[in-house]
């Protein structure tokens, strides 16, 4: 008799509270949000550190310069509605509702390029008044750092609409949601991110 062997001859049941290895699509998704975290750890510590090293900021150079604070104020409001209707569309995936996960999605993507649109609006504005790359410290952490969450968020759009095509072709189900649930987490980091930047970028 094994020495793992209880007295009464039988083996002891596996226990159900066991932890089930992290899927490798999980493990992926984790190992890609450290990675942006540290990216944007980094530009928002070179931001801090140009911000509290000027007395006055803007710069003089732009000193009659005023950035969108209603507008993106509002186009906040929108990116941090799509992080909700982003995480209905995983909660109807997982009760089996194919068509409203549809719905969420196609929602969520809407959102998600309405908030380029305008930030591309205000861009466009913001060179018009003098505010480029080219101009001084200043244009250029402020496009480096908001123009580097503008294409994050473009990659995440771009994600949600191969989801939807897959969730389309009816491939998502309650059992089999990987491919949303991974989508939603990195969705949700870009949603969160955002509002830092604006306090940071926009209010201080």
């Amino acid at each position: 008799m094994s020495p793992d062997t209880p007295i009464g001859g039988t083996s002891a049941p596996d226990s159900p509270s066991e932890a089930r290895p992290i899927s490798n699509a999980r493990l992926g998704i984790l190992i890609l949000l450290g990675a942006e975290m540290m990216l944007f750890s980094g530009l928002i510590g070179a931001f801090l550190v140009l911000r509290m090293g000027n007395i006055t900021w803007p710069p003089p150079s732009h000193i009659d310069l005023r950035l969108p604070r209603a507008v993106t104020g509002i186009n906040t409001v929108l990116l941090i509605l799509s992080g909700y209707t982003m995480f209905q569309a995983l909660r109807a995936i997982q009760k089996d509702r194919v068509k409203q996960l549809r719905n969420w999605l196609l929602l969520t993507g809407t959102l998600g390029l309405l908030f380029l649109v305008i930030q591309g609006g205000e861009w466009v504005q913001l060179v018009h008044n003098g505010l480029t790359l080219q101009s001084g410290v200043y244009g250029g952490i402020f496009y480096v750092l908001i123009g580097c969450h503008a294409v994050h968020v473009l990659g995440a759009v771009i994600w949600l609409l191969i989801v939807f095509g897959i969730a389309v072709a009816g491939r998502f189900s309650a059992v089999h949601h990987i491919g949303v649930e991974t989508c939603t987490i990195y969705w949700i980091f870009v949603v969160a991110l955002w509002p830092i930047l604006y306090v940071l970028v926009y209010l201080l």
